[in-house]
């Protein structure tokens, strides 16, 4: 099986990042990284994502779960960058778990 291109994960993670540094209006993203609630609006919508998730691997459906897999994934990275944690970060302490 070939190795997913997972490319996609920076380039995402990067517009969290420019909108997190220069604000767009209406952009949700900026709507979730400069909510009221601050970071625990991020942390419910990755709950929320979290639930979702599970419930679609549960129900057993190939495409809800890809679908509820997908918005997890954004919203962690939204969280991720939120804390200023990186991609780097991650792919680093996978490393070393690897070896």
């Amino acid at each position: 099986m070939p190795a997913a291109n997972l490319s996609i994960l920076n380039e995402i993670y990067d517009i969290i990042l420019e909108r997190k540094s220069t604000p767009v209006e209406n952009s949700y993203v900026c709507s979730l990284l400069n909510h009221r609630k601050g970071i625990d609006k991020i942390l419910e919508k990755v709950g929320e994502e979290t639930i979702e998730t599970i419930l679609a691997v549960k129900g057993d459906k190939k495409e809800e779960i890809i679908y509820e897999t997908a918005d997890l994934l954004f919203h962690l990275l939204v969280m991720l960058a939120a804390k200023g944690v990186s991609l780097e970060d991650i792919s680093e302490e996978l490393e070393k778990r690897r070896k």
